[in-house]
C-alpha cells in the first residue's frame, strides 16, 4: 500500500488517533534519522540506539492522543528519545561553560561555501567513521547540542526546550563543540555525513515498530 506523503504532522496525528494506525509508518520514516543521531550522540552503539528508537516510537504511539502540539512533533519525539537515553544511561550532568572561553568569531563547522573542493563532498564509510570518532571525543553535553542543532537541524529554541536549558547555553555549547571538532577535523564536511541512518535500517525500524503497535492494538 502506497502511503500519502503530503500530510502534515498535525494531519497525521489526527488520522492516526482516529484509527488509521498504518499512517504511523510515515511519522517513523520522517523522524528515524533524527532519533538515530541523538542516540548515537550518547555513544550508544547501533543496536542499542535502534532499541531506544523502537521504545521511543512505541511510547509516542501510545501517548499520541495526548500530544498537544505545543511544540513540533519532531521536538516531542526527540524529548521522548532523550528521556529514554537518560533512563538507559541512568545519569546526566551538565558542566558549566563560561562564555569567555568561546570564540564566537570562529568559522562555522559546516559552511555553504560553493567553492569548496568537490572531493570534500564525497560520501564514504571512511569519512563517516572519521566524523563519528571526532564527535565521540567531545563531552556529552556539547556533543548532544551539536547533534541536535547541526546534524538534526533544530532551532536554538527547540534545542533549549528539549534539554531544558537557556538559548544562550545552547549557543555557548554549540560554539565550544565546533571548536573541539575543528581540533579533530581540518576538512569541512556536510551535515549529512554525520550518523547516517540508511534506508535498509529505516525499513527495519518501520517493521519493528509497526509490529509492536499491532500487538498493542490486538491487546486493546
Amino acid at each position: 500500500m502506497e502511503l500519502p506523503q503530503t500530510y502534515t504532522d498535525a494531519e497525521l496525528v489526527k488520522r492516526i488517533v482516529a484509527g488509521e494506525t498504518f499512517l504511523f509508518e510515515i511519522l517513523i520514516r520522517r523522524n528515524n534519522s533524527f532519533l538515530y543521531r541523538l542516540g548515537r550522540s550518547y555513544r550508544y552503539n547501533h543496536e542499542d540506539t535502534q532499541d531506544l528508537m523502537q521504545d521511543t516510537f512505541v511510547d509516542a504511539f501510545t501517548h499520541l492522543a495526548k500530544f498537544e502540539h505545543r511544540c513540533s512533533l519532531k521536538t516531542w519525539l526527540l524529548k521522548i528519545m532523550l528521556h529514554n537515553c537518560f533512563k538507559k544511561q541512568n545519569k546526566w550532568a551538565f558542566k558549566n561553560v563560561k562564555a569567555k572561553d568561546i570564540n564566537e568569531q570562529c568559522m562555522p563547522m559546516f559552511s555553504d561555501d560553493k567553492h569548496t573542493d568537490t572531493s570534500k563532498t564525497v560520501l564514504n564509510n571512511e569519512l563517516n567513521m572519521i566524523i563519528e570518532d571526532a564527535l565521540e571525543k567531545i563531552p556529552t553535553d556539547y556533543r548532544v547540542v551539536f547533534t541536535l542543532r547541526e546534524a538534526n537541524g533544530l532551532k536554538g529554541a527547540e534545542v533549549a526546550e528539549i534539554l531544558a536549558i537557556s538559548e544562550d547555553s545552547v549557543k555557548t555549547r554549540l560554539s565550544r563543540a565546533k571548536r573541539m571538532l575543528r581540533q579533530e577535523i581540518e576538512k569541512i564536511y556536510s551535515k549529512e555525513d554525520i550518523y547516517q541512518f540508511n534506508l535498509i535500517y529505516c525499513d527495519k525500524m518501520v517493521n519493528r515498530v509497526m509490529d509492536k503497535i499491532n500487538v498493542i492494538k490486538d491487546q486493546n
